[in-house]
């Protein structure tokens, strides 16, 4: 059984897959993501010895793909920010896997509408900023700058990004942070995780959309996601941008279940020590 459905019923962590790429500006097949993750994760153990933790020790829950339709992504957004929205009313926290990385605008607007002070952190190699791309301001390359309209400034704090155009780049300069002032700059509101996995150099992830050299090490970002998750009040999550269909070898899609399996154990992790406190 695939270690991501072999959830406990009241998980406080939620998975839901958002298969949409109708925006993709490149090379498309992110809709294949989320199950492409599943499958590899049949391959995963369990325990990761580098947090020394179990996925059967931890409490979340799997409720499968949602049924998006293509095309007008407004509809898929629709559906995404309801299914969000029904998981943080229950007292979850959602964790979305796309997908292009448009489906994160759903689940931002409605851990948004939850947290009306909510921060996003945002690792990716693309500062997807744009206003619009070919005359669409709905795109994969335009979700953080309606994030950043829904959210105001000093809300968006960007890791890893290495490629965006000359009218992008005085705001990434803005939103630019370092993994190791992260905490500082958001402190104890409650923040939205966005993890679009061509952050990754493509030598360890080639099968994403818009590959860009120059990036993590799986070992890079792992560290750098479980210090986040360790020090930050996480309402919400996502990985996504992993197109299985353009990395034949399959290992793009173990990376990507990999870096669930790690977010998740330390999500665990951070509830139980809250619970302590």
């Amino acid at each position: 059984m695939s270690v991501y459905m072999s959830a406990k019923a009241s998980g406080r962590v939620c998975i839901l897959g958002a298969p949409f790429d109708s925006t993709t500006t490149y090379r498309p097949g992110s809709r294949f993501g989320p199950g492409a993750i599943r499958e590899a994760s049949y391959g995963l153990e369990t325990f990761s010895p580098a947090l020394m933790g179990d996925l059967e020790d931890c409490s979340y829950m799997d409720l499968g793909d949602l049924e998006l339709p293509f095309g007008d992504p407004n509809p898929a957004l629709a559906m995404i920010e309801k299914a969000a929205s029904d998981s943080i009313s229950a007292g979850r926290v959602p964790f979305l896997l796309g997908g292009e990385h448009l489906v994160s605008l759903g689940a931002i607007r409605a851990a948004h509408a939850a947290h009306p002070g909510l921060a996003v952190v945002h690792l990716d190699a693309h500062a997807d900023l744009r206003d619009e791309y070919l005359g669409q301001r709905l795109s994969h390359a335009t979700v953080m700058r309606r994030a950043f309209e829904l959210l105001g400034e000093h809300r968006i704090h960007q890791v890893g990004v290495r490629s965006c155009t000359r009218e992008e780049h005085p705001l990434a300069g803005e939103l630019r942070s370092i993994p190791e002032g992260i905490a500082l700059k958001v402190g104890e509101k409650p923040c939205y995780l966005s993890i679009d996995l061509d952050v990754l150099d493509p030598s360890v992830l080639p099968g994403t959309g818009t590959p860009e050299p120059g990036g993590m090490s799986f070992r890079e970002l792992a560290d750098t996601l479980v210090s986040a998750i360790s020090r930050l009040n996480i309402v919400g999550l996502d990985v996504v941008e992993l197109a299985p269909n353009l990395d034949p070898t399959g290992v793009s899609a173990v990376v990507a279940a990999k870096v669930v399996r790690e977010c998740l154990i330390a999500l665990e992790r951070r509830n139980a020590q809250a619970g302590d406190g």
